[in-house]
C-alpha cells in the first residue's frame, strides 16, 4: 500500500488535511467520502501515514500495540453491548483491563474523543497504526445501522482468521528455515575455517588435484579474501532492494512476482483470495454498498498486486457492470470461483456465495500449510545431499588418490 496526503472538507466545511494508506487515489478517495469527508486534493507521498486534526501518538519507545490486542478489545466491546452496557463505561472498563499500556493509552484516547462529541468510528480513526481503514468502515457501518455490537462480533471473527492465517505460516516455515540458516552457516563455516585446513594438506601432495578440488579450494580462497567486500555487498544488495520494495511501483513488482514463487506463490494468492472473499462477505451482509466493500475488502488482502486488480474491480462496477463480469475483466479468478459468484448475483445471496469462496480458499490453504513441511522437506534432503556430496568428493578424492600412490610404492 502507499501513502496519500490529502485535503478535504467535512460537512461543516472545515478543512481537513493527513495521510492515509491505501491501493489508489481512488480507493482514499472512497475511504474519506466514507468518514463525511469530501476530497479536495490526494497525492502520492513518502509520509507516512497517521491520525489527522488532534491525534494523540504512541511514543516510539514504548510498547507497541499487538494484534491480540485488537483482537481482546474487538470481542469484549462486543460481549459489553451486547449486554447492554453503555458505550463509554464499556470503554471505561475495557481501559481498566488492558494489560498492554500502549492499548490502555489508545483506549483512553477514543473514550476522551467520545466525550468531546465525535462519533466512534471517528475517534478509532485517530489511530490508524492501530485500526485499519476496513475496521473503521465496518465500525462506521455499525454505527449507521445500529449493531454495533455484531459489526465487533464479526470483526473479532475477522481478525481471529487473520490471526489462525499467520501462526499457521510460522509453524509450517519454521523448520524450514532453521535447516536453511543452518545449512548457511555450515557453507561459511566449512569454507573459512575447514577447507584451508585441508589446502595445506593438498599443497604438500605435489600433485594433479581433482577438478571437484580445485573449485572448492578457489571458492574458499575466494570467501576468505573477498568476505569483506561480500559482506557489504550483501548488505547493500539488502538496503537496495528494501529501498525498491519501499516505492509503491516497487512493491507491487515484487508481490506479483512473489505470487509465482513455486510453493509459497500459490499459498500467498489462496490466503489473499481468503481475505478478500471473507471481507467482501461481511461488507456486503453489514450493508456496506458493493463499490465501497469492494475497496475495503482492497484493504484486507495484505498484498498490492491483487489490491489493484481489486481496485480495478470496484472501477469497473462503477462504470455500471456486475460484480461476476468485472471478477472476469479482472482476470485473476479460477473459472470455479467465477461461477459461484455468479450464481450468488443472479440468486441474491451474494454474501453466503462469497463466504462459501472464503471458507473454500481458507480449507485449501490449511491443506497446503499442512503439507507444506512434506514439499519443501525433499528439497532440503537433495541440498543437503549436493552439498555433502561437494564437500566428500572435493576433500576425500585426494587422499584417495594419495592412498593409492602409497599402495603402489
Amino acid at each position: 500500500m502507499a501513502n496519500f496526503a490529502y485535503k478535504g472538507r467535512d460537512a461543516g466545511g472545515k478543512l481537513i488535511e493527513g495521510v492515509l494508506e491505501g491501493a489508489s487515489a481512488g480507493g482514499v478517495a472512497d475511504l474519506l467520502l466514507g468518514r463525511g469527508i469530501t476530497p479536495v486534493s490526494i497525492a502520492e507521498t513518502t509520509a507516512g501515514a497517521k491520525a489527522s486534526g488532534d491525534a494523540s501518538g504512541l511514543s516510539l519507545f514504548r510498547q507497541k500495540v499487538q494484534h491480540v490486542d485488537i483482537l481482546l478489545f474487538s470481542r469484549q466491546i462486543h460481549t459489553l453491548l451486547k449486554s447492554g452496557v453503555p458505550i463509554m463505561r464499556a470503554l471505561s472498563g475495557l481501559q481498566e483491563s488492558a494489560t498492554n499500556p500502549a492499548m490502555k493509552e489508545v483506549i483512553r484516547d477514543v473514550r476522551e474523543s467520545l466525550e468531546a462529541g465525535r462519533e466512534l468510528s471517528v475517534s478509532l480513526a485517530r489511530h490508524p497504526e492501530v485500526f485499519n481503514p476496513f475496521y473503521i468502515s465496518m465500525v462506521r457501518v455499525g454505527e449507521a445501522t445500529g449493531l454495533l455490537d455484531e459489526i465487533f462480533l464479526r470483526l473479532f471473527d475477522h481478525l481471529e482468521f487473520e490471526r489462525y492465517m499467520r501462526e499457521q505460516v510460522k509453524s509450517a516455515l519454521r523448520y524450514p528455515m532453521f535447516v536453511v540458516i543452518a545449512m548457511a552457516v555450515a557453507i561459511v563455516v566449512v569454507n573459512i575455517f575447514v577447507i584451508p585446513a585441508f589446502a595445506k594438506v593438498f599443497e604438500g601432495f605435489g600433485a594433479q588435484l581433482p577438478l571437484m578440488t580445485q573449485i572448492l579450494l578457489g571458492f574458499s580462497n575466494f570467501m576468505v579474501t573477498w568476505w569483506p567486500v561480500m559482506l557489504v555487498g550483501t548488505v547493500a544488495a539488502v538496503l537496495a532492494f528494501r529501498a525498491w520494495v519501499g516505492t509503491s511501483a516497487g512493491r507491487m513488482q515484487w508481490e506479483a512476482i512473489a505470487l509465482r514463487f513455486p510453493i509459497a506463490g500459490k499459498i500467498v494468492r489462496k490466503a489473499a483470495m481468503a481475505r478478500f472473499a471473507r471481507s467482501f462477505a461481511l461488507g456486503m451482509r453489514s450493508g456496506v454498498p458493493v463499490m465501497q466493500a469492494l475497496t475495503n475488502s482492497s484493504q484486507t488482502v495484505d498484498n498490492t498486486y491483487i489490491a489493484a486488480k481489486i481496485e480495478g474491480m470496484r472501477d469497473t462496477v462503477e462504470r455500471g457492470e456486475s460484480v461476476v463480469r468485472s471478477a472476469i475483466a479482472s482476470g485473476f479468478f479460477t473459472p470455479v470461483v467465477l461461477q459461484m459468484i455468479s450464481v450468488g448475483e443472479e440468486s441474491g445471496a451474494l454474501d453466503d456465495m462469497l463466504e462459501e469462496i472464503g471458507q473454500m480458499y481458507q480449507r485449501e490453504v490449511e491443506y497446503e500449510l499442512k503439507t507444506l513441511g512434506q514439499q519443501i522437506e525433499p528439497i532440503l534432503i537433495v541440498s543437503l545431499g549436493v552439498l555433502v556430496l561437494v564437500l566428500a568428493l572435493g576433500i576425500f578424492l585426494p587422499m584417495w588418490d594419495l592412498g593409492k600412490v602409497a599402495l603402489k610404492r
